[in-house]
């Protein structure tokens, strides 16, 4: 179905083309973009609340500054689909997401106009003054450089650095934060009762309403009433909020707050503030999922509903006639509070995913025992390490992705000072049309060579429940247990606990000649890829391993001695990864059973569904079907050869 835009958004194909209309104009212009937003993602899906919220930020933005030569910067990305239309992809965002098509996120190979690549949170402040400086340093003293970061992105350890580097580097940076309470749940933290303080103080607002007509009338004037209106400002501020200014302690001209959904006046605004020097930030109030009411009311259900009918609202779920596997990640949370009422000590911590993780669940259930810590990794590491000292058993759910930006507070706060701090990886492996920013590949190499780190995944939704069991006994010291995005395989899930002792995998299915290993969900695609080579007569061996570290050494010698060629499979990166630790068991103890290695290359991997890419990989069924012929016929050959010998 083809999404027509509307008359004025239909001529523009660029920010060019935006500049050529009136004031006045923008306002359709943003009713156009939100419209054709909504018809979009309706019909093909993808995030929706974040975009909608900035659909006049967006215009105002394109139509002031000079883009792509001022280099705008979005902070994680899940709001820049009015960018992407605005700046020559309008026609292409059907493919947005979907294999082979545009990225869900800013990417520099895509676009002059995405002036840095994102998908993790908080790096635009940092990475705009970056460009501040360097062009300062080329003399570019035109060029504007602008941030968009929304409240809950500025809650992370990294936005607040920037902000104390560009406040003494005295680059030319503005800083827009888009205030709507949101980042995909609700925001936490003393930093958004702070933003509410000043959003709410109807005083100041009023003095600062007069100000800013006082404000848009200086260059009339000169200088010298800038200085005394800048700190007139100042004093208002400090007075009647009763504190100084969080952002102009850190040496940042504070504006606003201001109606980020009126147009006409940001662009007045952002007109003015090009002509004031140095690091300054402009706070807009805006409304996620602005336009559409059922949006704006349920914010998180609208971060990303799939597809919907936009006229009813009703979001399109699969129906079934039997029951279906539950998401791994509504096992880790309704498994969270079944462990906690049994174990005291258990504790649920996350940084700012509780429904995308589930923990919600034992949120509700146990508000005093699970806390969102904000989007701040490394706080929530080194905050779980914390609890461990005292005795309890934190299980600290991030995603795999997300948990390299804690990988510091793994390895020093937890691992050095062994303490049992349970890391649950929810999305490890290839996450799907969220791309290369969320997938998943690295962790089972990052972990597996931290001291005292178990490296576990899990095969079904049993073997999750009983990893999670045995991660909270005690003595255990740090835990990893990954789980990949979606559903496992087992509608009957809730089976009782029990103790998996650590380092010891299963034997799925007996065979000859060749054995297949693998490490947690994607060995359901090698049950597959066993079943479809028994039915061609080829009987292949199985082997769950269940941990990378500590590997279980006895099945796995029994293994190579028995079978004359083995085939790796894990839903990671091949360097380091499980296949690597397998060779290095065979190195260490002599074995030469010729191996094959699957998994994620060493490449960029870019978006798609999840079976689309592990067939790119050649770690789907059929792949994995295929490695065994090859190392089937390579055993053959080999065979005859020795025969002719002798």
């Amino acid at each position: 179905m083809i999404v027509e835009p509307g008359e004025l958004l239909a001529a523009i194909n660029s920010p060019d083309d935006l500049k050529k209309l009136s004031e006045d104009q923008l306002v359709q212009v943003s009713q156009e973009l939100r419209q054709f937003i909504i018809d979009s993602v309706s019909i093909y899906g993808g995030h929706f609340g974040a975009s909608l919220g900035v659909v006049e930020l967006t215009v105002a933005l394109h139509y002031v500054f000079n883009t792509p030569y001022d280099q705008l910067v979005w902070d994680v990305g899940h709001q820049a689909y009015g960018h992407k239309i605005l700046t020559g992809r309008r026609d292409r965002f059907p493919t947005n997401r979907r294999y082979g098509g545009m990225s869900g996120f800013p990417k520099r190979k895509e676009s002059e106009y995405d002036a840095f690549g994102v998908g993790h949170s908080s790096t635009s402040i940092g990475a705009a003054l970056g460009m501040a400086v360097a062009s300062d340093y080329k003399g570019e003293k035109d060029r504007q450089h602008i941030a968009v970061i929304g409240d809950g992105a500025m809650t992370a350890g990294m936005a607040f650095e920037a902000l104390n580097h560009a406040g003494v580097a005295n680059s030319n940076l503005l800083v827009i934060l888009n205030d709507n309470c949101m980042s995909i749940d609700p925001n936490v933290g003393a930093l958004k009762e702070y933003l509410t303080d000043i959003t709410t103080s109807r005083t100041y607002n009023k003095v600062r309403d007069e100000l800013w007509n006082v404000l848009g009338k200086l260059s009339k004037f000169g200088p010298n009433p800038q200085q005394i209106a800048r700190k007139v400002e100042s004093a208002m501020k400090a007075t009647l909020l009763k504190q100084s200014n969080l952002f102009e302690a850190l040496n940042f001209r504070y504006f606003g707050p201001v109606d980020g959904h009126d147009v006409q006046h940001l662009a007045t605004i952002l007109q003015d503030l090009k002509s004031i020097p140095g690091p300054k930030i402009l706070h807009c109030v805006t409304v996620k999922g602005k336009g559409y009411a059922l949006a704006e009311k349920d914010q998180t259900l609208w971060h990303a509903p799939g597809l919907f009918d936009k006229i009813t609202g009703e979001i399109h779920k699969k129906t079934y006639e039997k029951p279906q596997p539950p998401k791994y990640q509504d096992v880790f949370g309704h498994t969270m509070v079944e462990l906690a009422e049994q174990n005291a000590k258990v504790m649920g911590v996350t940084p700012a995913m509780p429904s995308g993780c589930s923990l919600n669940i034992m949120m509700k259930a146990m508000p005093d025992r699970a806390f969102d810590v904000g989007i701040a990794e490394q706080h929530a590491v080194t905050f779980s390490a914390g609890l461990a000292t005292q005795g309890l058993v934190p299980f600290c759910n991030i995603y795999s992705s997300f948990m390299q930006r804690a990988y510091d507070q793994v390895l020093h706060d937890v691992a050095l000072q062994d303490l049992n701090v349970v890391f649950c990886l929810d999305r490890a492996g290839f996450a799907g049309a969220d791309g290369p920013t969320h997938h998943g590949c690295y962790d089972i190499a990052y972990m597996r060579c931290i001291p005292n780190m178990v490296v576990a995944a899990p095969m079904n939704e049993e073997e999750l429940r009983n990893l999670m069991y045995t991660a909270q006994l005690p003595d255990m010291g740090p835990f990893s247990i990954r789980y990949p995005r979606g559903e496992g395989v087992m509608p009957e899930w809730r089976t009782p606990f029990k103790k998996i002792a650590v380092g010891t995998g299963r034997v799925v299915r007996e065979g000859e000649g060749v054995a297949i290993l693998t490490i947690g969900h994607i060995g359901n695609y090698a049950v597959k890829a066993t079943q479809q080579l028994a039915a061609e007569g080829l009987s292949v061996g199985h082997f769950d391993m269940r941990f990378a570290k500590p590997l279980d050494e006895e099945m796995l010698a029994a293994a190579l001695s028995q079978y004359k060629a083995i085939v790796t499979v894990e839903d990671g990166c091949l360097q380091g990864g499980f296949g690597a630790a397998i060779l290095e068991f065979m190195a260490d103890h002599g074995y030469s059973v010729p191996v094959k290695r699957l998994g994620i290359p060493d490449r960029v991997v870019e978006h798609g569904t999840q079976d689309e890419l592990y067939k790119e990989c050649g770690f789907d069924a059929d792949g994995i079907a295929a490695a065994v012929r090859e190392m089937h016929g390579k055993v053959a050959a080999k065979a005859a050869v020795e025969s002719v010998i002798l």
